[in-house]
């Protein structure tokens, strides 16, 4: 299957202003969050994407995605009702069709020779599945994300088949029901904030929310249409940079500037900065 749209979520309560945040890139260039991210996705085949924002920030964004606006739809979500609710939000934008969605939040960094989109992307189009990007994570990071449990397939080193997904599990019920095969004790394999999704899970987004409107997380849905249909995981080798964690912006900032050809004069400023500051 070919995925042509891609769906970001850019409406939480403690999301909305960071896809705002402008860094450097490594080309010298100042960009937005949101550039960046819609920058990684029109390199590939992807067409046009829709951002999920909050009522009346639309003009903020329209800065913000740059020379993308011709291929980017704006959709409100009235009320932040969740992450899950966010994604219903895109129903008719996405049309039953597969889509990529992403976290406007996040930024990313590979460590491979193909760029970790393309490597998702790639999955997807030969197995026709939904599939998730996952990383393995200690077991005291469990309570920052989703993680699922599934077996090795066969001959590929970085691919494995949901059996179960769960959000923000304890350790002790991760220890029980997240199990994979092959992974390091106290890890798991956890979302890595991309996934590749298909109708079933807006179906089920959508009954899910008409059986208890108050608030809609994404992951049950994933563990549903895990338990009905071929749902993979892809492990992605790369470095994620939540930019709303506490200096996760400064972190993605150095990682972009110890890529550029600057890297040495960085490094030096950094440890002039170190040596004349007092612990």
């Amino acid at each position: 299957m070919k995925i042509k749209k891609a769906v970001i979520t850019a409406a939480g309560l403690d999301q909305r202003h960071l896809p705002l945040q402008t860094l450097v890139t490594p080309s010298g260039e100042t960009k937005s969050v949101m550039s960046l991210i819609l920058d990684e996705i029109f390199s590939t085949e992807i067409e046009s994407a829709a951002i999920i924002i909050t009522p009346e920030s639309q003009r903020d964004f329209i800065v913000a995605v740059d020379k993308h606006l011709d291929r980017v739809t704006f959709i409100e979500q009235e009320k932040p009702l969740g992450y899950g609710h966010a994604v219903l939000q895109s129903k008719a934008f996405v049309e039953k069709e597969p889509f990529l969605l992403m976290m406007s939040d996040h930024l990313y960094l590979s460590q491979s020779e193909t760029p970790w989109l393309k490597s998702l992307l790639s999955v997807a189009e030969q197995t026709g599945c939904p599939v998730s990007a996952v990383q393995a994570t200690h077991e005291s990071k469990l309570p920052y994300y989703g993680a699922v449990a599934g077996k090795r397939i066969n001959g590929k080193a970085d691919l494995y088949e949901i059996s179960a997904a769960l959000e923000k599990p304890t350790p002790t019920l991760a220890e029980q029901e997240l199990i994979v095969p092959g992974l390091r004790s106290g890890h798991y394999l956890c979302f890595f904030g991309m996934h590749i999704l298909n109708d079933s899970v807006m179906k089920y987004l959508e009954k899910s929310f008409e059986e208890s409107p108050d608030k809609l997380p994404l992951t049950p849905s994933i563990n549903a249409t895990a338990k009905s249909e071929r749902f993979l995981a892809c492990e992605i080798q790369g470095l994620r940079f939540n930019i709303g964690e506490p200096y996760g912006l400064l972190r993605a900032q150095l990682a972009m500037a110890f890529a550029s050809d600057q890297r040495d004069e960085v490094m030096s400023s950094i440890i002039e900065l170190i040596s004349s500051t007092k612990s």
